[in-house]
């Protein structure tokens, strides 16, 4: 089996507070009380601005040592530049602090706006760009400018680095897409956004990434106890290293390689809006 982890897209939500969060818990403890009760969260903030490393170095320092943090990539990447002409960009984002959580650096995710078509040219010489490893991710954050406010362009050892894409225009449902992230090793967002968006369920990498904000109103509602079941069952048979075919499925007739040691699975809770996504992602951790 792979590793399954469970946690919540973000920690910082006011409504959270005396809800989720206990009276009187101090701001600067919350990551350390989620990082308590589940194993993984995404980091928002860095989709809205570059992030400092003496932000990425508290962050890991708060939480425990198997603890693993996805970064959101920058929407100056994904929603301004729209993927092209991002060098310059991405050196910058991945010279901004990522490398400083060291060993509790988990995935990447890249999330492209609802109004961005399929090209597959364009996003091959995206992906073309990503880092696979801390190393190549450490060399390319060399070329960064003067925007990142606390450079970090090092890694304390050499490992692997993990990419996953999450799509919203349905021209994306193409198996050429499907192709196109196998043989750059990038793993397909599995989302679940309350019919808003479509899904994609297909396995193109030895990672399953998936995002439930919502399952019948965007960013809003929780999951009942026979939906989070239904998702627990996907989680596990993904970590099993199947590939389950579904009505969400692009490609049927083209299977993703076996993967007999199983593949890791990380699920993001992103239903904050009525403080649902830290219970059903404890909910979810106790079913996987």
């Amino acid at each position: 089996m792979g590793r399954v982890r469970v946690g919540t897209s973000g920690w910082i939500y006011p409504p959270w507070r005396r809800v989720f969060y206990p009276e009187g818990l101090v701001q600067r403890r919350e990551l350390t009380y989620l990082a308590e009760r589940l194993d993984t969260v995404e980091i928002n903030g860095s989709f809205y601005s570059l992030q400092r490393a003496s932000s990425y170095r508290t962050w890991a320092e708060r939480t425990p040592e198997d603890f693993v943090f996805a970064v959101k990539g920058g929407r100056f990447v994904t929603h301004m530049k729209k993927l092209r002409g991002v060098e310059e960009a991405l050196a910058n984002f991945f010279g901004s602090g990522l490398l400083a959580l060291g060993p509790k650096l988990g995935p990447v995710l890249w999330q492209l706006p609802p109004n961005l078509r399929y090209d597959p040219e364009r996003l091959e010489g995206f992906l073309a760009q990503l880092p696979h490893t801390t190393t190549a991710a450490a060399a390319l954050a060399g070329g960064h400018t003067d925007r990142v406010p606390e450079p970090w362009t090092e890694t304390d050892a050499e490992r692997p680095l993990r990419h996953a894409m999450e799509v919203r225009h349905p021209s994306f449902r193409d198996p050429a897409f499907v192709a196109q992230l196998r043989r750059h090793g990038v793993a397909l967002v599995v989302a679940d956004t309350a019919g808003t968006f479509p899904r994609l369920d297909d396995v193109t990498a030895d990672l399953v990434y998936v995002r439930l904000h919502g399952d019948t109103e965007l960013y809003a509602s929780g999951y009942t106890a026979e939906a989070l079941d239904r998702w627990a069952a996907r989680v596990r048979a993904w970590a099993a290293g199947e590939a389950p075919v579904s009505e969400d499925t692009v490609a049927p007739d083209d299977p993703p390689p076996e993967a007999p040691r199983g593949r890791d699975v990380v699920v993001y809770f992103d239903n904050d809006v009525k403080v649902h996504a830290p219970f059903d992602a404890m909910a979810m951790r106790e079913r996987t």
